[in-house]
């Protein structure tokens, strides 16, 4: 017998805000006949194709380190680089570059949702096939 991961859960301040922040980053909707409404403590939301969900749920805590858990983003069309331009633009803040740091193949940037949980932006699966990446641009 084993488990299945079901969701993923974020801890937040603003369930319904935040979940409208990640459906246009993830490409993710609201479950279909349980809309989320703006004062709901907790929203489910799912990618429409490979069902995948992630459940903002509010605490009264809030974030005082490093998550322990995070997210790894890849571009579903695209580079990386356009992608970092893409969710700088919708909000999303640097924490740390890490393109090259560890050597030709290391290639993701940390950014922070506007709560400050943390994730990983990696190269696209077609960037990876390419091989190294280029140094990182200024």
């Amino acid at each position: 017998m084993t488990s299945r991961i079901s969701h993923t859960t974020i801890d937040c301040a603003d369930a319904y805000a935040l979940s409208e922040w990640w459906k246009p980053v993830l490409g993710f909707v609201d479950l279909h006949g349980d809309p989320n409404l703006p004062g709901d403590e907790e929203c489910m939301i799912r990618d429409p194709v490979t069902l995948q969900s992630l459940l903002l749920v509010e605490v009264s805590e809030v974030k005082s380190a490093k998550n322990r858990l995070h997210l790894d983003l890849c571009p579903r069309e695209g580079t990386r680089d356009q992608e970092l331009v893409r969710l700088q633009a919708h909000g999303a803040t640097v924490v740390a570059d890490e393109r090259g740091r560890y050597g030709p193949d290391t290639a993701w940037v940390v950014l922070a949702d506007p709560e400050g949980n943390e994730f990983c932006l990696l190269r696209s699966p077609a960037e990876v096939d390419l091989g190294p990446p280029l140094p990182a641009q200024p």
